[in-house]
């Protein structure tokens, strides 16, 4: 069976530019707290992938505080505060603010006060890309990164965060972006590494293979590689939406005001399909489709493990039975148009043998 790979949004495969950084940095013995040569070395690739972030981000001039990923830069960007957010957020996100920020059906988002909200910039589930409001006081901007044109310096947001499994790069390393002189209070304490705001020795190799996969990735994007993947989503969205009886796509019930609403930005992330299929439970899409030799998820890898419908899909108002049968399809450079029909083909069977037990 050759299986085909389908949860983009989950963690994408290692680019080969972040592996060959990666190796490099393993023969780099020194702390990079150490003032010696080997020490010097060590944090000379730490900061040549902070320029690389950075470059990637439009973030010239910003402090970018490298971390364990996106959840640790969450935690560290809004421990203490009082925020608003809405019910669409990441767990990460969620965690630290009050869920009091209304969605509507398209899962567009209105802030009334930008400086006392977080909003994400793009849905992993929906693909539903948000407009930013000027003043904004942290944006989870993981799903964005490397899809979408982003300029952090010209965003008007105080905050960002970022995940490097998101666009090529290893797990176990992200970061938080603030404006310069943006106060961060530390949430490990000890010494005084990445500005005196996150404890720790660096992590070195991740942190190498994030810079070179940042740097790939803002190639591939000026390249116009996600356009020609918007154009196999689309695809699969008609190759799937026509032959199939009952299915409902989140997030598609696109206009042109819906387009100026995010400010430029196309509507909706390049690569990602939700599909609702009413009485047929997420989970069990993912395990037929997985037995099938397709990988893809009911949600949130960090949630869709859990027995519950999708509470982005129901604060955007779908009932109950159906925000518990979505299933999400992500797909990135190099997924062809063969590929997602044959997925197409195996969905709409299992789809069909679904319907005639009811």
């Amino acid at each position: 069976m050759n299986r085909l790979y389908l949860d983009w949004n989950a963690t994408t495969p290692l680019r080969p530019e972040a592996k060959a950084a990666m190796i490099a940095a393993m023969e780099v013995v020194g702390n990079p707290s150490s003032v010696h040569a080997e020490g010097r070395a060590a944090k000379a690739l730490i900061e040549r992938a902070r320029a690389q972030v950075a470059a990637a981000l439009g973030a010239e001039g910003a402090d970018v505080i490298f971390t364990s990923g996106a959840t640790e830069a969450a935690a560290l960007g809004l421990g203490g505060r009082d925020l608003s957010s809405a019910p669409i957020e990441h767990d990460a996100v969620s965690a630290w603010c009050r869920d009091d920020l209304v969605v509507d059906g398209w899962g567009r988002v209105v802030v009334p006060d930008p400086a006392r909200a977080t909003l994400q910039l793009a849905n992993s589930e929906t693909g539903v890309v948000q407009y930013l409001p000027e003043g904004l006081a942290l944006s989870d901007l993981t799903q964005g990164f490397g899809k979408l044109p982003i300029a952090f310096n010209w965003m008007g947001i105080t905050a960002g965060i970022v995940a490097a499994h998101k666009l090529g790069g290893p797990k176990g390393v992200g970061a938080l972006i603030v404006k310069r002189g943006t106060d961060v209070a530390a949430q490990l304490r000890g010494g005084g590494q990445e500005m005196g705001r996150r404890a720790g020795t660096e992590n070195l190799i991740g942190i190498a293979g994030f810079g070179a996969a940042a740097e790939a990735a803002a190639r591939d994007l000026a390249a116009g590689v996600w356009e020609e993947v918007a154009e196999i989503r689309n695809i699969l969205k008609s190759a799937l939406e026509y032959p199939t009886k009952d299915v409902y796509f989140p997030g598609w019930e696109t206009s042109g005001d819906r387009q100026a609403a995010t400010g430029g930005m196309p509507a909706l992330l390049p690569n990602t399909l939700s599909v609702i299929s009413p009485g047929w439970k997420g989970e069990t899409q993912v395990m037929r489709m997985d037995l099938m030799g397709f990988a893809v998820s009911a949600g949130s890898a960090c949630s869709s493990g859990k027995v519950r419908a999708s509470r982005v899909l129901a604060a955007m108002g779908w009932p109950e039975d159906q925000a518990g049968s979505a299933l999400r399809i992500s797909i990135g450079p190099g997924i062809g148009r063969d590929d997602v029909l044959r997925f197409a083909e195996s969905f709409r069977a299992a789809h069909e043998k679904h319907r005639a037990r009811l």
